[in-house]
């Protein structure tokens, strides 16, 4: 039976044309989607778990408690702030647990390649050696594949380490945030540790003092941030390439009604990878050709997508909210996926047409979907079985719409280390010139737009703030489902550098980059923590990362790991804006995140659901630590002679401007 739909009619807040297309074409005329299920559910969300203080931990209950009534209490007598700061630390720990999982998966691989085992190889020797550093390892006259093979088992040791030696990355980190860790008692020890302690201590009749849940909770997501996380985007980068800036497109429209379709979808690029080589191979080429189709193309979704696309310039057809859209195009022959943020509608969806979901991974299997075990170990023989199944169906597509009009090119790329060499060249590779563009006021400030995309809120949400930041000259770094909304907008190329304020528009200009910077999948927010912790090493702008003009958002957050990733850098020093935290419903430990934090750890969160208000937050933080760092203060152009040009000797300031009668300087009044 065909669901009634006047166009978009019921599909609130709306704005993505090629989702619009879809859902008003015959293709999907029988499709139920997530769409349709928020216009059917008709009801809002439950209010005591909306406000965190529903506690179901154990048997006496569910209880929902009602902050200041005293008879609204748990069974076992929890308070409306035990409750709330138990959900919130679980919700943390479980979101650390994801990455950590994905990241375990990721060291192995590393350790198999190392071995030669599988088709991967150490691509990145110059960062392996630098990472082998920092775990103390020897590089000098060594076999290459000897450093790796260490490397990945001192990474692997940390995910099990049991004593209160902190993990090895945590040296990465300022000396004075190690010093603040240390003396609060939240630097990590194992990374599993920390994860398994945490749910031990929100168990009933355990840890019921707010303030020292949320210590272990700042200490659980640090283990994900600057543990799981980091060994996570290092070694890949090691293992695959560090990404560098490359054009791609994005959006439903790189589907190819003439090729086999086959959309990658979840978040361990080890089958990405193994099935992009695959694909290459003549004997999967030519099983396609005898099929009917002309070739084989590789899209991406969610996280995997953003993997693959940072490193292979392989199209990502959609984020989150856009999976069930890729198959109701009616022209994807198989969707492969793995781990997290996998909708379990996606079955049924592919009912309608003659696509398969495909599971690969013993973790996350779907009543409906056809399971091939990826083996790590025999990767490229499980990637051609994949593609052997998914190509036998291109014969059976029948009817199919691709929108042709939703392509978008996109730069992408951006690592930590591009940003290294982007303003000052190689030659001159260091964050240096971001920090001097930064201090002059060209650049107010660095942004960063994160996380998922979201059903419940408008999906322009994330284009809306970053709009706002542009006009307002900061310069935005973005990740995940956040920066395939923002390709998707048109702002992850250099041409949109005509949406920024004049100064901001001219480095980007000057340089050639997009004022929104592509740096990777959930996971590589890591890079984001590095980036931060170059700047203030470079200087100019304060001794750790709480003093930073910056400040991170993940305004349409939906998974726990979003939770994970917010609070591990509140505890480094930044603030985040989010919507809709789980915490509203206790009004204490809600003070104490979006105040209280910042004695401790010189940074808290924020909390606003509408764009422009978010936007209007982060400006605002950008510029209080600006004030603080004195770098707001007027300043007058003088233009240097020859005898004033000498008196600045060898080591003068940095030049800021250069125009028709030489270069000249700024100076504070």
């Amino acid at each position: 039976m065909a669901i009634k739909r006047n166009g978009c009619e019921g599909c609130a807040d709306l704005t993505c044309v090629s989702t619009q297309q879809i859902l008003s074409h015959d293709v999907a005329k029988n499709v139920r989607t997530a769409y349709d299920r928020v216009k059917a559910r008709g009801m809002s969300a439950c209010l005591f778990g909306s406000g965190g203080t529903c506690c179901r931990n154990c048997n006496m209950g569910p209880c929902q408690i009602i902050d200041g009534v005293e008879d609204m209490v748990g069974v076992c007598g929890a308070t409306a702030d035990t409750v709330a700061a138990r959900n919130f630390a679980r919700t943390v720990a479980a979101g650390s647990a994801a990455h950590t999982d994905h990241a375990r998966e990721m060291v192995k691989g590393f350790i198999g390649a190392a071995k030669g085992e599988g088709p991967h190889q150490i691509k990145d020797v110059a960062k392996l050696k630098k990472l082998a550093e920092v775990f103390g390892i020897v590089t000098e006259d060594r076999e290459i594949k000897e450093i790796a093979l260490e490397l990945g088992e001192k990474a692997l040791a940390e995910f099990g380490k049991q004593d209160e030696t902190p993990l090895s990355m945590l040296k990465r980190a300022t000396p004075k945030r190690q010093a603040l860790w240390n003396k609060l008692g939240i630097a990590p020890r194992g990374i599993d540790r920390e994860v398994v302690e945490m749910m031990h201590r929100t168990h009933m009749g355990v840890d019921q003092e707010y303030h020292n849940i949320m210590l272990q909770a700042s200490r659980t997501a640090l283990s994900d941030g600057w543990g799981a996380s980091m060994l996570s985007t290092e070694l890949t980068d090691i293992m695959f390439g560090t990404p560098v800036p490359r054009r791609a497109i994005v959006d439903l429209g790189v589907l190819k009604a003439d090729q086999v379709n086959i959309t990658v979808h979840g978040h361990e690029p080890l089958l990405a990878e193994a099935l992009c080589i695959a694909a290459q191979e003549p004997e999967m080429l030519e099983l396609a050709k005898k099929h009917g189709a002309k070739g084989i193309n590789l899209a991406g979704v969610c996280c995997t997508g953003n993997e693959i696309l940072m490193r292979r310039g392989i199209p990502v057809a959609g984020g989150f909210i856009q999976q069930e859209m890729v198959i109701a195009t009616g022209a994807v022959e198989a969707m492969v996926v793995d781990v997290q943020c996998v909708m379990p509608s996606l079955v049924g969806v592919a009912k309608n047409f003659h696509t398969d979901i495909i599971t690969t991974n013993y973790r996350a299997k779907m009543p409906g979907g056809i399971h091939i075990q990826f083996e790590e170990h025999e990767a490229l023989d499980s990637a051609k079985k994949i593609l052997s199944h998914a190509i036998k169906n291109f014969k059976k597509r029948g009817k199919s719409f691709i929108p042709q009009t939703t392509k978008m090119d996109v730069v992408v790329g951006f690592s930590h280390e591009t940003i290294n060499t982007m303003l000052g060249g190689r030659f001159r590779a260091s964050y240096r010139p971001l920090n001097d563009n930064i201090i002059n006021g060209r650049i107010r400030g660095v942004a960063a737009i994160v996380g998922c995309d979201n059903f419940k809120l408008a999906d322009d949400t994330h284009e809306t703030i970053v709009r706002e930041l542009l006009k307002n000259n900061i310069l935005v770094l973005a990740t995940g489902c956040a920066a395939t909304s923002l390709g998707k907008a048109g702002l992850l190329n250099p041409e949109a550098a005509r949406f920024c304020g004049d100064s901001l528009r001219e480095v980007c200009e000057t340089v050639g980059m997009p004022p929104v910077l592509h740096m990777g999948s959930c996971v590589d927010n890591s890079r984001i923590l590095i980036a931060a912790t170059e700047m203030v090493r470079q200087g100019g702008l304060g001794d750790d990362i709480s003093d930073l003009p910056a400040i991170g958002t993940a305004p349409l957050w939906m998974s726990e790991k979003a939770v994970a990733i917010g609070q591990y850098f509140v505890a480094s020093g930044a603030q985040v804006v989010f919507q809709n935290l789980p915490t509203s419903g206790a009004k204490n430990f809600n003070k104490y995140l979006t105040e209280g934090l910042t004695e401790q750890v010189g940074a808290h969160w924020n909390i606003a659901s509408d764009p422009l208000e978010i936007a209007r937050i982060m400006i605002e933080k950008i510029e209080e630590k600006r004030d603080a760092l004195g770098i707001n203060k007027k300043k007058e152009r003088v233009l240097f002679d020859m005898d004033m040009r000498r008196d600045l000797g060898v080591a003068s300031a940095p030049l800021t401007d250069v125009g028709c009668h030489g270069p000249t300087v700024s100076k504070q009044e």
